[in-house]
């Protein structure tokens, strides 16, 4: 809902911002989505964080079967231990629970912040074309559909995606 306001408040602003000689006026739209998917950029950016996803998840597995291991121990053992033993054990296994969960979240971060670091050039590159293509064919301005369908856009708003693939020589 907000999505559809904001548009509509965007829409309003620009109708009453169009002078009499509208008709000069140029709009595009551009799915950028799809025009980061084919950046060959992207392919080596997601190959590396799935990778690094692979090398967590395997960490993760490792973690978890050992604690498995020493949980199981604790059962089949646990009437055999001393009271001191028992609770050693105990903390033992929920200090492994409290490291897992906190590599669980510092593997999240990491892997969001590698994703941030390794797509901003990217996106910088993709902007800069949209805004090349936009200034050198005279647009005033460029809707970003795969943010959200938009409300309404007309034939008369240009699709720039080949525009902007041809500008970086996609």
């Amino acid at each position: 809902m907000k999505k559809v306001v904001n548009i509509l408040l965007v829409s309003a602003f620009l109708l009453a911002c169009i002078p009499a000689n509208s008709q000069d006026l140029k709009f595009g739209h551009i799915n950028s989505q799809e025009l980061l998917t084919a950046m060959p950029e992207s392919d080596s950016a997601q190959a590396t964080i799935e990778s690094l996803a692979g090398d967590y998840e395997l960490q993760l597995e490792e973690m978890n079967v050992e604690l498995r291991k020493k949980y199981d121990d604790y059962l089949n053992n646990q009437d055999s231990y001393s009271s001191l033993i028992k609770q050693t054990k105990e903390a033992d296994i929920q200090e492994m629970q409290q490291r897992i969960q906190q590599f669980e979240q510092m593997a999240q971060q990491d892997l969001q912040s590698q994703q941030q670091q390794l797509l901003q050039p990217i996106l910088e590159k993709a902007n800069n074309a949209i805004k090349e293509v936009a200034e050198e064919n005279g647009f005033v301005y460029i809707f970003d559909v795969s943010r959200g369908n938009p409300v309404y856009f007309s034939d008369k708003s240009i699709d720039i995606l080949p525009l902007v693939r041809t500008k970086l020589g996609l």
